[in-house]
């Protein structure tokens, strides 16, 4: 059981860290693109793609890490790489439902009417330096969780 929620944790966080990579990427490039509709429609697919995988892949983290440290031993959480791990993921879930889909939601309709106004609004410009910013944030925390998970330092 142990291996089944361990392979089940890597492909949640391989799909978690994968989606909010390439999230970046696609929104970085349709924005220097100027295309308005390349904009709008990244900005729907920003929204869709979260609620697809970024989601269900914090989900299943928590999930498939809370049940593995109840098999072998909820001792484990006095690991301190582990208790840090888990306080880092908490941040970033919360990062995302509270700061980046609201943005995101916001940027895909500001996209909208700016492609049924043929200019992109100012405010969506705005937003998405808020988002870079936070996203940021939600981008490295994981980041720091992949390493700590693989080398397990005696912090």
């Amino acid at each position: 059981m142990l291996q089944v929620l361990l392979t089940l944790h890597i492909l949640g966080a391989v799909v978690f860290v994968g989606n909010i990579i390439t999230a970046a990427f696609w929104k970085a490039r349709a924005d220097r693109s100027g295309d308005l509709h390349a904009i709008a429609f990244t900005a729907r697919s920003l929204v869709q793609a979260d609620l697809s995988f970024t989601t269900p892949g914090i989900i299943v983290l928590l999930a498939t890490g809370t049940a593995m440290v109840g098999i072998t031993d909820w001792t484990r959480f006095q690991e301190t790489w582990l208790s840090i791990s888990f306080v880092l993921l908490i941040i970033t879930a919360i990062i995302w439902f509270v700061g980046l889909l609201p943005l995101q939601k916001r940027m895909r309709r500001i996209s909208q009417d700016s492609v049924t106004a043929g200019v992109l609004d100012p405010e969506y410009t705005r937003a998405g330096k808020q988002w870079a910013m936070f996203g940021g944030i939600a981008t490295l925390l994981p980041i720091i969780i992949l390493f700590l998970m693989v080398l397990k330092p005696g912090i």
